[in-house]
């Protein structure tokens, strides 16, 4: 066109000047110019830049195996991020969650009403085993009816440091993983095995009852009942809780509550290996433990050599 010769005139005007009077661009009009090439066909969309570290199908064949591996259900996409990238497959999140929204993989969502007063603080920790979170919840076995199911949580790692079932919710009941994990974590149980250890729990009867408070004080273990109808305080526990019902209890059917108690204590040493946690960059509670304590050794190394 910008060779071309107007007829009346005989002048050339310019493929700028032509497409700004006929409001055209300059785009449109090579591209049509152009005949019989591929960029005229019918062309499907597509995101713009480069493609990455595989095709879409070949990372929903990736997302699929790892969804069907993984020993938990209903993980989010950013955990199927944090899997892919430990198999050697490095993507986006958000690509991540585009092929799991088109294809139907993303973990469903509930609505959370929110209160008047929603908790504030914090209670998490940046140490394990400064504040341990205990609580309780119930189900019901095939062959002995309901069962109570207690728990005791690390407010740092998340990791399940104590679990148990029994037929009965008493004091003594109550105090079973917290004994589980003052053995495992500290050596023994004895006066001032856990000193420093900071115990949340709620006002249930159980938990505030003299038994219970005399045993852990003697453990070295100091109490934290969380604030009166306010759960958030003891959120930790209320959280592992929830995930502990959805991996388990409402999966799974149990005759009897030993049996319960096996499982409760499989998913634990399961759940300590392979959860993931967002908020210490995807690592596993054991990991996370690890890590701790192999920094507190070399501390304490170090500081012998300097002595």
């Amino acid at each position: 066109m910008s060779q071309a010769h107007s007829i009346s005139t005989h002048r050339r005007y310019g493929t700028t000047r032509v497409c700004n009077i006929w409001g055209v661009p300059r785009a449109t009009v090579y591209r049509h110019r152009v005949t019989g090439n591929a960029a005229n066909e019918a062309r499907p969309p597509r995101r713009r830049g480069p493609e990455g570290a595989c095709s879409d199908s070949a990372l929903l064949e990736h997302i699929e195996a790892i969804i069907e591996a993984s020993p938990f259900s209903g993980e989010g996409y950013r955990k199927i991020w944090a899997r892919l990238r430990h198999l050697g497959v490095c993507t986006a999140p958000r690509r991540v969650r585009r092929v799991m929204k088109e294809n139907d993989l993303l973990a469903p969502q509930r609505p959370v009403q929110r209160d008047a007063h929603p908790h504030d603080g914090t209670i998490v920790t940046e140490r394990v085993d400064q504040v341990w979170g205990t609580d309780m919840t119930q189900t019901v076995t095939i062959g002995e009816g309901r069962a109570y199911v207690f728990i005791a949580v690390d407010h740092c790692s998340g990791e399940f440091v104590g679990t148990h079932a029994s037929s009965s919710a008493s004091r003594w009941e109550a105090l079973e993983p917290i004994r589980q994990g003052v053995t495992r974590h500290f050596g023994c149980i004895g006066p001032d095995t856990a000193l420093g250890l900071i115990l949340r729990h709620d006002h249930g009867s159980n938990y505030m009852s003299e038994d219970f408070q005399s045993e852990i004080k003697c453990f070295g273990i100091t109490s934290s009942p969380a604030f009166v109808r306010q759960p958030e305080g003891n959120g930790v526990a209320e959280r592992a809780i929830r995930t502990l019902k959805e991996q388990l209890l409402w999966v799974r059917h149990f005759v009897t509550v030993e049996e319960l108690r096996h499982a409760l204590a499989a998913f634990a040493a399961r759940y300590n290996a392979s959860w993931l946690r967002e908020r210490h960059g995807y690592k596993t509670p054991d990991q996370i433990r690890a890590e701790q304590k192999a920094l507190e050794t070399d501390a304490a190394k170090g500081f012998k050599m300097a002595a």
